[in-house]
């Protein structure tokens, strides 16, 4: 059974399927983009010439265009990811395969029209955050064709719109455009599953990012401080104060998820991995050219669970735990000798305190101290109190 196409691979997905005529064509570098994308764009309430940002997520195997609307980014389309390399993980060093996770940023120097790949832009690999950590390498590239050696391979039909839709945000005037990467989907549920994950410290750097701009629909405004990612607030108060709100609710639904129970895994593959829309495509006998080490990907995305799951204990109602504790309950008749349950015990002495505050110091104390303590012998209960050694101590306290 074909696997479905997401909705979110809006139309001009046609393109994708026809490398081999696109390849052919003059002027690839300066292509259009296609009309069905620029309807997108104006549904949307921007245009061609208008700031974008990107966002990849490895596991997903997706490419997201954003563009700057009127009241902040929008979500334009989403691009399959033909192949990427590596594991789910920053990059650290030159030849390690790994598809670089981080935000960085792409200015008109990085674009290559003469790539070997079709068409291709450098996504800045290492940026200051990597070469903080000493990452190694170079020329990790959103390219064409499907092989990867630790680029976004995107197929030459898919990367010819891309390209187009970059080119096009330039020259409109956009200094450099960001390029997000990330694991996965930054949700609760990702990262309460992965939390037993070496890389769940970084990854929780990434997901501030990822959040904020969620919240905002800002671009990040990012550096890097004693090492670790770091954003600027925004400048405008709501944006910020929604930052804040929607930060916290991603923390305690974090926080929830592994508290009820919600197993911990690792997500392991071969050599990366591919968007099942391109596996039922060239398994339907579609032209992608060469895919690299395409017997990995029958071991992409494998889940090593680390902590098992179970299932949190439900509370019990209070009808029911009443009816238990009940005097007459078959139930009642289990209790430890000399256990007195707080319904039937004798009330509290320090009750008091939980109502009126007392006037006098004396008033404070527990009726059995404060005889005790009184400057003449008394009784607590039926039982005489004489006064001994700490007779008076009250009436003493209350002339300070």
């Amino acid at each position: 059974m074909p696997l479905p196409i997401p909705r979110s691979f809006s139309a001009g997905l046609v393109l994708l399927t026809v490398c081999g005529s696109v390849t052919a064509q003059a002027g690839k570098a300066d292509a259009p983009i296609p009309a069905a994308t620029l309807a997108l764009m104006a549904q949307k309430g921007t245009s061609a010439a208008a700031p974008v940002l990107f966002r990849a997520y490895k596991k997903e195997s997706e490419i997201e265009v954003w563009k700057k609307g009127p009241s902040g980014y929008v979500h334009i389309k989403t691009f399959p990811i033909c192949r990427w390399s590596g594991q789910l993980g920053p990059k650290r060093k030159s030849g390690d395969r790994q598809t670089p996770e981080g935000f960085y940023a792409v200015p008109r120097r990085q674009m290559n029209p003469n790539s070997h790949y079709y068409l291709s832009f450098d996504v800045g690999y290492p940026n200051a955050y990597d070469r903080a950590h000493g990452g190694t390498g170079s020329a990790v590239m959103v390219h064409g064709i499907c092989s990867s050696m630790g680029c976004f391979a995107m197929t030459d039909g898919t990367v010819g719109e891309i390209y187009a839709i970059a080119r096009e945000a330039l020259n409109g005037g956009q200094v450099a455009f960001q390029f997000q990467s990330y694991p996965f989907r930054m949700s609760a549920e990702n990262m309460a599953r992965h939390r037993a994950d070496p890389n769940i410290g970084f990854w929780r750097e990434l997901k501030a990012g990822s959040d904020r701009f969620e919240a905002s629909k800002e671009e990040l405004q990012v550096s890097v401080v004693a090492g670790r990612y770091a954003f600027a607030p925004s400048r405008d108060p709501a944006r910020e104060a929604a930052v804040a709100t929607h930060r916290a609710i991603e923390e305690a639904r974090m926080a929830a998820l592994a508290e009820s129970g919600e197993p911990a895994v690792r997500t392991t593959y071969s050599d990366g991995g591919q968007h099942a829309f391109w596996a039922a495509y060239t398994a339907r006998g579609g032209a992608v050219g060469d895919i690299s080490r395409p017997e990995a990907l029958a071991f992409a995305g494998q889940e090593v669970v680390v902590v098992p799951g179970h299932r949190a204990p439900r509370p019990v109602p209070e009808s029911v735990w009443a009816a238990w504790a009940a005097p007459d309950s078959a139930l009642a008749l289990r209790r430890m000798a000399g256990f007195v349950p707080v319904y039937e015990r004798a009330p509290d002495p320090f009750g008091a305190l939980a109502g009126r505050l007392p006037v006098r110091y004396g008033d404070g104390l527990p009726a059995l101290l404060a005889a005790a303590l009184s400057e003449t012998p008394g009784a607590f209960g039926g039982a005489p109190i004489p006064g001994g050694v700490n007779a008076g101590l009250v009436a003493s306290a209350e002339r300070f």
